[in-house]
């Protein structure tokens, strides 16, 4: 196995390319080094004829990945933001890249899958859950904003399930994500060894027919309450139907909204409506660079990260304090472009 800056581990077993995330303490989060050799090796192998597949998993028990390393984005808010920029700039490219990719890309999204996981994991072609598998996009309980595609795939997820995940920022199961069209193939945790060897050995196709199963029912789906409640114009619109409707799931789902940063949740709103009007990924990540380098200037992204993860204190003091401070100067002032622009024209995706 050949280590790419000892966080990315490869191996070529036949005509299969294997790339594991090798962060396994910090549920494989991932830094800049892990994403600029997680996309050389993808060029690479996207041009090698002797690769057929690629497939990526994470290294540990604990879940595919958990999102980017945020104590690094904390420190680089603190300061002059310049690397959390380049990181963001570097990673979206990344996942435009490989929903771009030329042959199949299978992501074992086992465990934990949040954020940046998304979209190294449920931009792929070929996605695979299981029966551990937690899924989400918890950005808001950060002060940040859905991005690395999540707000394409939020948007279009149905009966407006990608609001509810949004803006709840709560993790859903492989079920749900197949539903939710953040993934493709249910495979039991404990045959995912001889999934992978089927690969190998009889190629892909085949390896899906022997170990892919039909996956049990969406919870999401079937609420009817979801699709009512999330229609509403406004978040604090939401919240009063969620709260005046007669469900325990949705009374909840308002209690862990208010928990959220106002002005991320404004802002998550906003995103996901315009990526709906959006016609490609790339025009998503454009957005998303956007809202997320406004994010980095922003008093909550700093706060939600000081009391989640560095004093863990669980007790953020957004400001503004409550939605109705809230402003839609300040929603749009997150949509401006940013100082440095996000390009993707010189990227190979005509392999």
């Amino acid at each position: 196995m050949c280590a790419i800056a000892d966080e990315i581990l490869t191996r070529v077993d036949g005509t299969v390319g294997f790339v594991t995330l090798n962060r396994p303490k910090a549920i494989n989060a991932l830094t800049h080094a892990m994403v600029n050799a997680l996309s050389a090796v993808l060029t690479a192998w996207a041009q090698d004829p002797e690769i057929s597949v690629v497939v990526l998993d994470g290294a540990g028990e604990r879940g595919l990945c958990a999102g980017g390393d945020i104590v690094a984005l904390y420190h680089s808010a603190r300061g002059d933001g310049t690397e959390a920029r380049d990181f963001w700039h570097d990673e979206y490219r990344l996942n435009s890249l490989i929903s771009a990719y030329p042959k199949p890309y299978v992501a074992l999204m086992n465990g934990l899958v949040m954020g940046g996981g998304v979209g190294v994991g449920a931009l792929g072609n070929t996605r695979i859950v299981t029966d551990t598998t937690k899924i989400g996009m918890p950005e808001v309980g950060i002060g940040f904003i859905p991005d690395v595609g999540g707000t394409y795939l939020l948007s279009r997820a149905p009966r407006l399930t990608g609001l509810h995940a949004g803006l709840t920022g709560a993790p859903f199961t492989g079920a749900d994500a197949i539903a939710l069209g953040f993934a493709d193939y249910y495979i039991p945790c404990g045959d995912l060894s001889d999934f992978t060897a089927a690969i190998v050995a009889d190629g892909l196709d085949a390896a899906l027919k022997t170990s892919a199963q039909v996956p049990p029912p969406s919870s999401l789906v079937q609420q009817d309450w979801i699709a009512e409640c999330y229609r509403r114009r406004t978040v604090t619109e939401i919240l009063e139907a969620l709260r005046g409707h007669d469900t325990k799931a949705a009374n909840g789902a308002a209690d862990l909204i208010a928990t959220r940063s106002p002005i991320a949740l404004a802002v998550t709103l906003e995103a996901v409506r315009r990526a709906s009007t959006l016609d490609t990924l790339e025009d998503v990540l454009v957005q998303e660079y956007r809202t997320s380098c406004a994010a980095l200037n922003s008093h909550d992204f700093v706060e939600g990260i000081r009391a989640q993860v560095i004093d863990k204190d669980r007790n953020p003091q957004w400001s503004p304090s409550s939605l109705d401070a809230v402003t839609t100067h300040a929603v749009d002032e997150y949509f401006k472009p940013a100082d440095r622009g996000l390009t993707f024209g010189d990227l190979v995706h005509d392999w």
